[in-house]
């Protein structure tokens, strides 16, 4: 397939703000899609790429091919460009700069200018054309004509937009027999908001109550010796955390998969600072042992142990299997309908200084992938009157816009003016 098909139907899509016009176009050009092609397409239309990171910014993109003259003929395949992104993906060490720069030029060689202006935006990670995932997954099942909760199920359980499509082209009965399995990462699922404690527990009645942490989240999975840990965004972070996979690797099981969150404590158990914890967790240098150590794992839902899936089981089950097999790891908590027994754990939680609690249905299954409304997440807020001190130009893709404002709060009870207390860029759209 020529990349300009996916250039020529981004430029549809995008164009179009009917969600149903979306999903039509998409699946027609998946039908047309060779299969070994069709996991490259569908991961491109949801606007992602299958090796994540290129190693290519804002300058190299618009600086090294600003100036070049666009193909008069489409001759870029879907496996030519697949095959130059992984190469970008591959490229590291002594030149590897001059190495892209070269990759790049010879790709937008060959670019129309449709596809140029494709190109540039997957890049960037900016394919904004209206259709990500659940769009797409849409798309999916209307190519295939099989039922779109399976192929959100088989999503969910793959963690892979791609090899969703391909299973899908197989029929309904290959999307059933999709199941999880150990060292391949599940969508994790996610909890909803809820004022206070009382109301979660009015409304889910019979709870469990846990401290919310305020760490990284993780996924452990083992395989006899083998141990892999997942983000949340299920990229492979096995490396950055040895100490949590001895600690995996130590479990009583043959097999395991739970879901947790890493946080760094101090010499008094305490949590640190959420910062000194992501600053341990995001490097990729494990040659010091300060980088190596210092965080540790806290578990709360277990999803699979030796050989038994616990998906589809209530929490109450999950947690009991926690609990048999990581005692030690376990996030504390309890099961209660008691409001008052549900604000002492979240007093608890505080005074130890923690972000506050989550409050879970006990009957409540794993809904992968999903912001459910049967967890509950409940911390204290405090809000800040602040005002703007000074704004700063914006670089990059930012380049002519007004970028991080300058935040500031009164100083003082009387007129000493005014403190800087941090910057932000969210919440404002251009």
């Amino acid at each position: 397939m020529l990349f300009a098909e996916i250039a020529l139907v981004s430029a549809a899509v995008t164009a179009t703000s009917s969600r149903k016009a979306k999903t039509s176009a998409i699946a027609a050009l998946l039908r047309e899609t060779s299969a070994d092609e069709l996991p490259i397409v569908t991961t491109w239309l949801a606007g992602e790429l299958r090796q994540r990171r290129l190693g290519i910014g804002w300058a190299a993109v618009f600086r090294d091919v600003d100036d070049h003259v666009p193909a008069v003929e489409a001759s870029l395949s879907v496996i030519d460009v697949d095959a130059t992104f992984a190469a970008l993906a591959q490229t590291s060490g002594e030149g590897s700069q001059t190495t892209r720069r070269s990759l790049l030029a010879e790709l937008f060689r060959r670019a129309t200018a449709p596809e140029a202006a494709v190109l540039r935006s997957m890049l960037l990670g900016e394919l904004r054309q209206g259709a990500l995932a659940g769009v797409v997954l849409d798309a999916v099942a209307l190519a295939f004509a099989v039922p779109v909760l399976a192929v959100r199920r088989a999503h969910l359980l793959s963690g892979d937009l791609g090899d969703t499509a391909v299973i899908a082209g197989r029929g309904q009965e290959a999307l059933d027999a999709v199941s999880l399995r150990v060292g391949r990462a599940v969508q994790p699922m996610l909890a909803s908001t809820a004022m206070s404690v009382t109301d979660a527990v009015h409304e889910l009645g019979h709870v469990s109550v846990e401290w919310k942490l305020d760490g990284a989240r993780i996924q452990a999975h083992r395989q006899g010796d083998e141990v892999r840990l997942f983000t949340r965004n299920l990229n492979d972070v096995t490396h950055r955390l040895p100490d949590v996979v001895a600690c995996v690797r130590a479990l009583p099981v043959t097999s395991v998969v739970l879901d947790g969150e890493v946080l760094g404590l101090d010499d008094e158990g305490r949590p640190r600072a959420f910062q000194q914890t992501m600053s341990r967790f995001g490097t990729d240098d494990q040659s010091t042992e300060q980088a190596a150590s210092g965080l540790a794992p806290f578990f709360f839902d277990c999803l699979h142990v030796d050989g038994r899936d616990l998906l589809d089981e209530p929490l109450r089950v999950r947690l009991a299997e926690l609990e048999r097999i990581a005692p030690a790891h376990r996030i504390p908590g309890i099961f209660t309908a008691s409001v008052d027994d549900a604000l002492s754990v979240q007093a608890e939680a505080l005074e130890r200084g923690h972000e506050g609690v989550m409050v879970k249905a006990a009957e409540s299954l794993y809904e992968a992938g999903r912001r459910g409304s049967s967890w509950r997440k409940i911390k204290p807020v405090r809000t800040f009157d602040l005002v703007v001190l000074a704004v700063e130009w914006g670089s990059g893709r930012r380049q002519g816009w007004l970028s991080n404002l300058h935040l500031g709060a009164r100083k003082g009870d009387t007129d000493e003016g005014f403190v800087m207390v941090g910057k932000t860029f969210k919440g404002l759209t251009d």
